[in-house]
């Protein structure tokens, strides 16, 4: 065979091969991408699905506390969205020094053709700042016996007063709240002042004396390490994330399990599988802690049906 015939013939093996190596990529991106997608489909089906173990509530309230900037809204946004189809952008978010939220805020999820039930509230607060009563400092306890209605104004000056219009005077259970999760930029875990710390460790303090459990959310992991940038899913073999879930931990004096990273939506303008899954399964822990409060309400007789 002459030489050049030879590497035709070579070239077209070597084109035969990359073309097989091509599919074969773009087949296990397919198969990824389906496993993505029902493992969300899994989770939402899984939230849906919960219901709390006392009949006088329907839904659980989770009260999220954080610094300013720390991504409060934008996971209620980004939860919106995982729960629409498509990104969307109800709560205030953004880059300004002083907390954009000043109101109390509870939010629901409307369902969907997908999810016929939604059974948690989703309650935003001013952010944390590391003067002494500012903002919530002076009401967080009055709003975790859910005294506090939707709009109240936060005045960092004075408490709420119980001739104010957004005072409720007989809080159900149903009205209080039954999961604190404070939310941390993971980025700035070991940037938190010793008074930041200190105000975690009070509103620590007075969530375990109401017996309410808490979490701590770590959002924005893509930009603190570029290895969950490439590709969520290194997310917990990241060792950086994993240090500072760990540095978290010990500073607010949690558990490493109550410990969960995220990464919210702000910037996309389409929902991700593997975004949504983070997202999903911390409402999914959010609920398993909000059980552990509603054991101790629980009666044989008046179960939820």
């Amino acid at each position: 065979m002459h030489v050049y015939d030879k590497d035709i013939q070579m070239s077209r093996k070597k084109r035969v091969g990359m073309g097989y190596l091509h599919a074969r990529q773009q087949n296990k991106a397919k198969t990824k991408s389906i496993i993505f997608r029902m493992m969300r489909q899994a989770l939402l089906s899984t939230i849906s699905g919960w219901k709390p173990s006392v009949s006088s509530v329907k839904e659980a309230r989770i009260l999220l506390v954080g610094p300013v900037g720390a991504g409060k809204s934008s996971f209620f946004n980004s939860i919106n969205s995982a729960f629409k189809g498509y990104v969307s952008s109800q709560a205030n978010t953004g880059t300004a020094g002083t907390s954009l939220t000043t109101q109390f805020r509870p939010y629901y999820i409307k369902p969907s053709s997908s999810v016929t039930h939604v059974p948690f509230i989703l309650c935003d607060t001013m952010g944390l700042e590391d003067g002494v009563n500012t903002g919530l400092d002076v009401d967080f306890a009055t709003i975790l016996k859910g005294h506090i209605q939707d709009k109240y104004q936060f005045n960092p000056l004075m408490p709420i007063q119980p001739d104010s219009p957004h005072f409720h005077k007989s809080p159900g259970l149903k009205d209080k709240i039954h999961c604190v999760v404070f939310v941390i930029d993971i980025s700035r875990v070991k940037l938190l002042s010793d008074k930041m710390i200190e105000k975690f460790v009070v509103f620590r303090k007075k969530a375990n004396q109401l017996s309410i459990p808490q979490l701590v959310l770590l959002t924005k992991v893509d930009e603190a390490c570029p290895l969950v940038a490439e590709d969520l899913k290194n997310v917990y073999q990241s060792h950086y994330i994993n240090k500072m879930m760990q540095e978290v931990s010990f500073q607010l004096g949690v558990s490493l399990s109550v410990v969960v990273p995220v990464k919210n939506y702000y910037q996309e303008l389409e929902i991700d599988p593997q975004t949504d899954i983070l997202l999903l399964n911390a409402v999914v822990q959010m609920l398993r802690a909000a059980e552990g409060y509603f054991d101790d309400f629980y009666n044989p007789e008046e179960r939820s049906e």
